[in-house]
């Protein structure tokens, strides 16, 4: 009995070995069928293709089917499409075909939700957002649902503390899905930027002004309504009133602003900054007990030649500025040298502007021979140097073959 067992066992061991064979052979047989199957579709794909490419240089015809122009309008000229190729590609009646296109056309929307960066409660959700759709659109999307946020006040993010995001970035641009999420900000109240510069500047010149011509309650009484008898007093307070009336119109007619406004706390501690030096340094220089620079008429005229050197520089290069940037565009562009002598400074400065501006206030130091103006321009000269750096890392940054000899506000040295 055992080698009969033996014996059926070792039959059953080789049917069951034929029947792996057979199985082993009917999934060969399977993957050739398939992979010949798979061939013939890439064929046809390609002929397809081709054919498509073909009908739309030569003849070329109308398109019936609107979700099939939306998904390929991008590709092929209006109303244009290849008439020779049939079967999937025939919109004369509804079928799975168009369904299968609308449904892509559907797709090529974005769903976009907005989230406080804070609580990371949901305070928006737009649907069927366009790809296309700039960030500044969506703030005025935003801003219907929430008016109390206008689009300026607002910061649109991808991360919650993140950097805000430009008005003019696509949706389709960012590294986001078909359903976005970004976190919204509050900026506060926002003023404009030439209300803001028209409010710092016009205050020096008329506190500087009232000091100048000793108003009452600033000096002793008998001082009320008096002149200087130093001839440099004069000229000092016309050159510090040829400043900042030449600011004030730069302001109105020469600046173009890249961000339309600034929180609006921000204007008093300007306000605060600028009118409360002008006060400070007119105080001095017009006082009736005030002493003429050191060195003289010598030393006056040459601080009158540095100050105006350096404020026709200072215009200089703004109206070079200017000109980058076309009216109503943020775009950014690289400075260069132009025919104007001025502006060559751009070869080793990256923002000259603000070196004709340490250059003006330096003479206009050395003409008054005060204090008080010394210590402003230093402190301007730090804050500049804040700015100057980084406008020039973000020049580095944005262009590649930005030139590599340019310092950010003083040549070789800072």
């Amino acid at each position: 009995m055992e080698g009969q067992k033996k014996k059926l066992s070792g039959a059953q061991n080789r049917k069951r070995k034929r029947e792996r064979e057979k199985d082993v052979v009917g999934m060969k047989k399977s993957f050739s069928k398939w992979l010949k199957d798979s061939r013939l579709v890439s064929l046809y794909a390609l002929f397809t293709y081709v054919t498509f490419v073909y009908q739309n240089e030569t003849v070329g015809t109308n398109w019936a089917c609107p979700a099939r122009a939306n998904i390929l309008g991008a590709h092929w000229p209006a109303g244009r499409l290849p008439s020779a190729v049939i079967g999937p590609w025939t919109c004369q009646t509804t079928s799975w075909n168009d369904r299968a296109f609308e449904a892509a056309a559907e797709m090529k929307h974005y769903e976009v939700e907005i989230l406080d960066a804070k609580t990371k409660d949901k305070l928006c959700f737009l649907d069927k957002v366009e790809p296309n759709a700039t960030i500044g659109e969506i703030k005025s999307m935003f801003h219907k649902s929430h008016p109390q946020w206008y689009p300026a006040r607002q910061s649109i993010r991808l991360d919650p503390k993140g950097k805000s995001l430009k008005d003019e970035d696509v949706l389709q641009h960012l590294p986001v899905g078909t359903t976005a999420t970004f976190y919204f900000r509050d900026l506060g109240a926002q003023i404009s930027w030439v209300t803001v510069f028209l409010t710092e500047y016009a205050g020096p010149l008329l506190i500087y002004l009232m000091f100048y011509f000793r108003v009452p309650f600033i000096y002793p009484p008998k001082y009320d309504f008096t002149t200087s008898k130093h001839w440099v007093v004069h000229l000092a307070c016309m050159c510090h009133s040829f400043h900042y009336v030449k600011r004030l119109l730069e302001t109105l007619f020469v600046h173009r602003f890249s961000h339309g406004t600034m929180p609006l706390r921000n204007i008093f501690k300007n306000c605060t900054y600028y009118w409360g030096f002008a006060a400070w340094m007119a105080y001095y220089i017009n006082h009736p007990l005030y002493t003429p620079p050191t060195y003289g008429e010598q030393q006056v005229k040459m601080a009158l030649i540095i100050f105006l050197f350096c404020q026709i520089g200072n215009f200089s290069i703004h109206i070079a500025l200017r000109n980058l940037r076309p009216p109503g565009s943020k775009t950014r562009k690289i400075p260069y040298p132009t025919k104007n002598p001025f502006t060559w400074i751009f070869l080793l400065v990256s923002c000259p502007n603000y070196t004709y501006e340490l250059g003006s206030w330096l003479g206009f130091t050395l003409m008054t021979q005060c204090l008080p103006v010394a210590f402003f321009t230093l402190v301007g000269f730090i804050q500049m140097t804040v700015w100057a750096k980084a406008k020039h890392r973000s020049y580095l940054k944005e262009f590649r073959d930005y030139p590599p000899l340019r310092s950010p506000i003083l040549p070789f040295v800072l």
